[in-house]
């Protein structure tokens, strides 16, 4: 059962997984939200723990930078684990001046400049969404609290190459906000009949230099698992 990547035994994972790209926070997440948390995978230092959360069971998984890791990960959780649901809670940066810094973005759906799924279906540029049964979970998680942000955002494949003018027309056509892992799980999750949702904390902005440090990054984490982790207990009820 055992993949190049994961060393868990069959049943290790729960069927809904979150998925932060940062195997530390994925200790946080397993240590602070679940528990009786176990570990089941630490293959590369990439680790994934399953435990209980509100009572029903959920795992946690790192999924490392960008779109190649995660596809390699969410892959291998759909096709040999019996993975149904993963939501993605990460940071990103925002592009609109609507969007602030500790704002929790729900993404809908992921534009990407990375030629990655052009290989899925040649000739075929396929459209990278949310499912709509986690998103709409996710969204009544949130509430009608202020901060919360639900549209599209850009999953690039670059984090220090420097496209004001990009960004400019990406919020003209209202895009939220930029990171490194969306399209790839979404693509995944299409491609192996999973389902798929990125929650998504904003931890800098591309329009002006705001940035929160390491220490407010993971203080200001903690509303976007619990949506996220809302939305998969709550939409795997509906399917047990």
């Amino acid at each position: 059962m055992a993949t190049p990547h994961i060393s868990a035994a069959p049943g290790d994972f729960a069927p809904q997984v979150l998925m932060p790209g940062d195997p530390r926070r994925a200790r946080r997440i397993a240590r602070d939200f679940l528990q009786d948390a176990r570990l089941v995978t630490e293959v590369r230092g990439i680790e994934g723990y399953t435990g209980t959360w509100r009572g029903r069971r959920l795992s946690v998984l790192a999924s490392g930078m960008g779109m190649p890791s995660i596809t390699i990960y969410a892959t291998e959780l759909f096709r040999v684990y019996g993975v149904r649901d993963i939501a993605r809670v990460g940071t990103c940066g925002g592009i609109p001046s609507s969007v602030a810094l500790r704002d929790v973005i729900v993404a809908t759906a992921a534009h990407t400049d990375s030629a990655m799924s052009t290989q899925r279906i040649p000739g075929v540029r396929l459209s990278h969404t949310a499912t709509f049964e986690l998103t709409a979970a996710a969204v009544a998680a949130a509430g009608a609290g202020r901060g919360v942000h639900v549209g599209p955002v850009l999953t690039s494949d670059h984090f220090y190459l420097h496209r004001p003018e990009l960004f400019e027309r990406l919020a003209a056509h209202g895009t939220l906000a930029v990171e490194m892992e969306a399209a790839g799980l979404y693509a995944t999750a299409a491609a192996e009949g999973g389902r798929a949702l990125a929650v998504l904390t904003v931890t800098d902005h591309v329009g002006h230099d705001e940035t929160l440090t390491p220490g407010e990054r993971e203080a200001e984490f903690d509303r976007a698992v619990t949506i996220a982790a809302t939305a998969l207990t709550a939409t795997a009820e509906t399917h047990s």
